[in-house]
């Protein structure tokens, strides 16, 4: 068995970018939790906690638009750059690092 730092990165080999849909999702079960990794229509690529700060939903099952997902329960507004809900509505989401590197997309989860 592994000995692992408990400072130590995980990081995840997701898939390639057409993996992603154009204005979707998709969803990577980690250690740490359900991540959504979001591809806008130019192919900027975000990663979430696959949980809106409202009652849970799964976010990676929210429409895409611009830099935003919108909730698929209640139609929470949630920044894909930042996580914040759009006003009215309060809360926010952790943001996670994700990019592009020969290829492949990398998802970057702390412990």
């Amino acid at each position: 068995m592994m000995d692992m730092n408990p400072k130590e990165i995980f990081r995840f080999d997701v898939g390639m970018l057409e993996d992603v849909p154009r204005l979707g999702s998709r969803c990577v079960k980690t250690a740490q939790g359900h991540v959504a990794i979001f591809r806008t229509s130019d192919d900027q690529l975000f990663a979430l906690r696959d949980e809106c700060p409202h009652r849970g939903a799964p976010l990676s099952q929210g429409i895409v638009h611009g830099t935003s997902v919108t909730c698929p329960l209640h139609n929470w507004v949630v920044s894909l750059q930042t996580g914040a809900v759009d006003a009215p509505d309060e809360g926010r989401v952790e943001t996670l690092d994700v990019r592009l590197e020969n290829e492949r997309i990398i998802l970057t989860v702390l412990p």
